[in-house]
């Protein structure tokens, strides 16, 4: 796909996805430059939200709705390691929750950073969990992350003192059905707004991981191997931060296929406790394996596990380097060859998921659907429609 011609692509209805597949390595650097461009106004911003605090620490609630919610449930883990939780408790909810029951979310008392993640700015949750968040806490701050400066996220936000707009590289704004860019330079921006290390260190990181996913563009045929054999089924596992990107790897196959292809996810640890049962012959099992030693061991337990039950039609276990100590499986690797420093997991999910990215985009080929308008019957859409937000 990534060496087809345009017109090729666009008899397949998936020049757009595939494109922006391609194109994000790109993107990372550029997500980058705007950062550090943007860094010293952020550090400002966040010092004012921290002084206002008296000496609390700042919820930052990350918030979005599926893909967007995705980006959260991804970072969390990650900044709990990293980020300055001496100051601030990371948190990830969805605006759907949040929309929907903010009693469960929001504390009027304590100051708060709502980080909205958004491709469009202009989902009705993105906008009522804004609006609902500013009645219902008292000290409250708005961090914008959004893709499109003509959404309505962004142009509300010009001249409110609390909030911040962030804007993402302009090809990031995904033309295509499926968020791709968008996710993974929303993940990006909010581990360089809130991660502590090293500016320096985390310019290496993307280096690196733009290095790694060139790589997955240049290995699409160790790709379709997979997507060769026969499988109705596919499940994505991981840990920490990797088990996030999970539910992120599983939309997308879920999505590009219009649901051809049934999907779960979990943690690589949590899958035993039920969701195995989803397991047949015709399913294949992911792992994202951390490149953490300690994690790492969960990860091969679960792969060698379903392998050696032989109850699925493949397990991959999809990892930086080889390091599982001897616990060899049965199954298939795709390890990248690139000598790229070792990646925090954070930084490892962008191209981590560039691989399930062009798996889905392949799968959805395969099963004659068109990646760049898979839902034939327009009953979901790029930006979603048909919602009813009461009034609070």
């Amino acid at each position: 796909m990534f060496t087809y011609s345009e017109e090729k692509l666009d008899t397949l209805g998936a020049r757009i996805t595939t494109e922006e597949i391609k194109q994000q390595p790109k993107l990372w650097q550029e997500a980058l430059d705007i950062y550090e461009g943007k860094k010293q106004e952020i550090k400002d911003f966040l010092a004012k939200v921290t002084a206002d605090s008296q000496g609390k620490r700042v919820r930052v609630i990350f918030t979005g709705a599926g893909t967007s919610q995705y980006v959260g449930d991804t970072v969390t883990p990650h900044l709990n390691q990293t980020g300055d939780t001496s100051q601030f408790v990371f948190e990830s909810y969805a605006t759907t929750d949040i929309v929907a029951h903010p009693q469960s979310y929001l504390f009027p008392d304590e100051t708060t950073i709502l980080v909205s993640f958004a491709r469009s700015g202009n989902s009705p949750e993105s906008l009522a969990a804004k609006e609902i968040a500013n009645k219902y806490v008292n000290n409250i701050y708005h961090l914008l992350i959004t893709c499109a400066p003509e959404g309505k996220l962004a142009t509300e936000s010009e001249g409110k003192e609390n909030e911040f707009l962030l804007s993402m590289p302009e090809k990031s704004n995904d033309a295509g059905f499926a968020m791709t860019g968008s996710f993974t330079c929303m993940t990006l921006s909010a581990m360089l707004v809130f991660d502590t290390t090293a500016d320096s260190e985390k310019a290496e990181y993307v280096k690196a991981a733009a290095t790694l996913g060139e790589e997955v563009v240049s290995r699409e045929e160790d790709i379709q191997k997979w997507v060769d054999l026969d499988y109705d089924r596919v499940v994505y596992l991981g840990s920490g931060a990797l088990s996030g990107l999970a539910r992120e790897a599983q939309l997308k196959l879920l999505e590009l296929t219009a649901g051809q292809v049934a999907t779960v996810f979990d943690s690589s640890m949590g899958f035993r406790h039920g969701p195995k049962s989803f397991i047949n012959e015709k399913t294949i099992v992911f792992d994202f394996v951390a490149n953490d030693t300690y994690t790492s061991q969960y990860d091969y337990d679960i792969l060698t596990e379903v392998a050696t039950d032989d109850i699925a039609q493949a397990t991959v276990g999809i990892e930086q380097q080889s390091q599982d100590s001897g616990k060899e499986f049965e199954g298939s690797r795709f390890t990248f060859s690139s000598d790229a420093i070792l990646l925090p997991a954070g930084y490892l999910a962008l191209p981590y998921i560039m691989v399930a990215q062009t798996f889905a985009l392949l799968t959805s080929v395969k099963v004659d659907n068109t990646p760049d308008t898979p839902s034939a019957t327009g009953t979901v859409n790029r930006v979603v429609k048909g919602v009813t937000i009461h009034e609070f």
